[in-house]
């Protein structure tokens, strides 16, 4: 095993807590190795820092997969890794559709596991992880069987784009034989169809899940605007919670038509209602036609992948929360969130506030929230930590 030697100081990020090694923090490599390949990680005085997957390809050249100098990349740390990433599941989560393995949070970097009724898609993001993924899936399928639950199937969509940045192809498709590929699930007491093979990322997001649920409460008897619906989940939850009219938008005819089929699914498709929209562009319309809603729900991509485009990304959310306190009657609720890394909490807040005062409203908090804990934050991995979710009462100013 290839030795990475840290220079002097460095090791920063492992130290506080962090997973990753950059390029510029590694002095030099003892020793022959191929990209992917496990080696040793050490100070530059020759102390063993644990084990790690390396890629000359990316400015993340180690991802570190054991801090342990006596515990090196086995079948049996790999084991351990999943039956401990399933077990805090099954404390913390409905786990009959769930995230069964985040990345850096379960200590298994690069690689996602979701896990919808019967049906596991797997998301592979690094090259070291990327070659245990098989006998990942074979160790996972064996642990959940000893819980009576048998996996029909396993999709991969390991087709984002970061994939590249590792040096990799974008892929996806069965691993294994064939099967259906709409999964039905039920979240909040709520049935879905789950695409798993064209739906955005692996299908279904579910990181949202207790958020959805939370805005049920706020629904009963009101008026709601459900923005970048995706799929319906935010719509279906507020008809779930007694809404008498929900108009869900989304820019994609593929996502507002399965939103379609999930409303009829749960008998709601006489109260929520789907339509195929750019929402920048829909927002002035409903303002001039003197619209108003009671509740608004901002559910947008990230409008930023890097730190460069934060400065852009700050106006997108600024605009588009501006115009929903608009569209809101005077003491209505607004949801809103993003899900970018890179715009953190106190920027985000930041944010609001400044569409808040534009919009000459007053702002009540609710409630703050983050991702659903199958989705867990590790504290020092920073970026395990990306999803911010506010509930928000909006005010006339008195």
């Amino acid at each position: 095993m290839a030795d990475a030697i840290l220079k002097k100081g460095e090791g920063r990020f492992l130290r506080a807590g962090g997973l990753w090694i950059f390029d510029n923090e590694i002095d030099r490599v003892e020793g022959d190795f191929e990209n992917g390949d496990v080696v040793g990680v050490q100070t530059d005085q020759g102390f063993c820092l644990g084990y790690g997957f390396i890629n000359l390809y990316s400015k993340i050249r180690i991802r570190m997969i054991s801090s342990r100098p006596d515990q090196p990349l086995n079948e049996d740390l790999l084991r351990e890794r999943l039956q401990n990433a399933w077990d805090y599941r099954k404390r913390t989560v409905d786990v009959s559709s769930c995230r069964i393995v985040f990345a850096e949070a379960d200590f298994l970097p690069g690689l996602v596991i979701d896990k919808f009724s019967d049906v596991l898609v797997v998301q592979s993001m690094a090259l070291g992880i990327d070659r245990w993924k098989e006998s990942i899936v074979d160790l996972l399928k064996e642990i959940l069987a000893r819980d009576g639950i048998k996996i029909r199937g396993v999709y991969e969509r390991s087709d984002g784009k970061s994939r590249l940045q590792e040096g990799m192809e974008r892929v996806k498709g069965f691993l294994g034989p064939a099967f259906d590929t709409q999964v039905e699930i039920v979240e909040n007491g709520i049935r879905y169809f789950v695409d798993v093979e064209n739906g955005q990322k692996t299908g279904y997001f579910l990181d949202q899940k207790y958020n959805r649920l939370a805005i049920q409460r706020l629904c009963k008897d009101a008026k709601v605007l459900d923005l970048f619906t995706h799929t319906g989940s935010f719509a279906l939850n507020a008809g779930m919670g007694g809404a008498r009219e929900v108009l869900g938008i989304d820019a994609s005819e593929l996502g507002v038509e399965q939103a379609r089929r999930n409303a009829e699914m749960n008998g709601l498709e006489s109260v929520v209602r789907f339509e195929r929209a750019d929402v920048f562009e829909l927002l002035p319309e409903l303002e001039k036609r003197g619209e108003r809603y009671d509740v608004i729900i901002l559910d947008p991509p990230a409008f930023t992948k890097s730190q460069h485009s934060v400065k852009n990304a700050v106006k997108g959310y600024r605009d588009i929360n501006l115009r929903a306190m608009k569209l809101l009657k005077d003491g209505g609720y607004l949801a809103t969130c993003s899900c970018s890394h890179f715009m953190n909490a106190e920027l985000f807040t930041k944010t609001i506030m400044q569409a808040a005062t534009s919009a000459r409203k007053r702002i009540r908090q609710v409630e703050f929230r983050t991702q659903s804990p199958d989705h867990p934050i590790l504290w020092g991995a920073d970026e395990s930590y990306y999803l911010k979710f506010y509930i928000l009462q909006v005010c006339r100013n008195y």
